[in-house]
């Protein structure tokens, strides 16, 4: 995949509005305030196509200051996270890729948080095929290799795009290739090398008329209380993964807020208190928090 300066979703950004430019000083505060609007949006009001619209603003009042050191970087991540979140809410999944590659122009330039979500996002919705070129691009770029989420990025580049994809021998060749061993020891590989090779025999053995659709099974399982809690719980998860995954690129106070939304958000809205299928899982909560605070304040 080469870069690519033109965009893919939308019209190419412009830093000036009307003539003028803010001053460079004021453009992190300006992005770090957008972003906190987004969240807010993102999490508390729902409100997903202006959490979307709020991230490309807060990308626009950047887009001049990617020389500048730290800061602008994890802005950057920050917005580019929140505004994926806000496209798959969208259920804009053939969006994402090509508006993270809006941003960064090529596969390469892409941080490795964004990376792996990118992956694992295109998996839950059967889409790895998307990710396939852009991944192993990312992969075999030399200065990647350097990066802390290298090793994170090719183990879900290896079992959630290419062992689901059925690519066998590009796995294997992966594995023993350069980048597996950057990125794997010994044990691990012998381990993804048996991987491959229990999907290549789970392929052989899978009957002509497979059962039910796993997302029918899973349908079934929710209309019972039973299933209903246990999606509360999934979707609780899924919410708490998304704020700390915000909050990480951010600041102290930024982290705090952003945790206590989603702790807020979880007991009063995701998981109505009001309702029977609640009450024990609460009750749980409440006895787990209180024994944590004995054992923390305890004379």
């Amino acid at each position: 995949m080469r870069c690519n300066s033109s965009p893919s979703m939308t019209h190419a950004r412009s830093c000036v509005s009307d003539g003028q430019s803010p001053p460079t000083s004021s453009k992190p505060a300006l992005s770090l305030s957008l972003l906190d609007s987004a969240a807010k949006q993102l999490i508390v009001l729902r409100d997903f196509q202006s959490a979307f619209s709020t991230c490309e603003r807060g990308l626009e009042s950047i887009c001049n200051a990617e020389q500048e050191e730290g800061r602008c970087r994890e802005l950057k991540t920050s917005l580019i996270i929140v505004g994926m979140q806000a496209l798959a809410e969208l259920n804009q999944w053939h969006g994402v890729l090509p508006w993270i590659l809006q941003n960064y122009e090529c596969p390469e330039k892409i941080p490795a948080k964004i990376m792996q979500m990118c992956i694992l996002l295109h998996a839950k919705v059967g889409e790895q095929a998307m990710m396939q070129e852009a991944g192993n691009v990312w992969l075999h770029y030399p200065s990647n290799r350097r990066l802390t989420g290298f090793r994170t990025v090719a183990e879900l580049y290896l079992l959630h795009i290419l062992v689901p994809l059925g690519r066998t021998t590009e796995a294997r060749e992966f594995v023993l290739g350069e980048v597996g061993t950057l990125a794997f020891t010994e044990d691990q590989k012998q381990t993804a090398l048996d991987i491959t090779e229990d999907k290549v025999t789970l392929g052989r053995e899978q009957p002509a008329n497979p059962g039910p659709d796993l997302r029918d099974v899973v349908a079934v399982g929710q209309s019972t209380p039973q299933g209903a809690v246990i999606s509360n719980v999934q979707a609780m998860l899924r919410l708490l993964y998304r704020g700390l995954s915000v909050a990480s690129a951010g600041t102290f106070p930024l982290r705090r807020l952003f945790l206590a939304v989603a702790i807020l958000y979880i007991l009063f809205v995701r998981m109505d208190p009001a309702h029977p299928s609640s009450f024990s899982w609460i009750s749980r909560l409440i006895q787990v928090l209180n024994q944590m605070r004995h054992s923390m304040f305890a004379p």
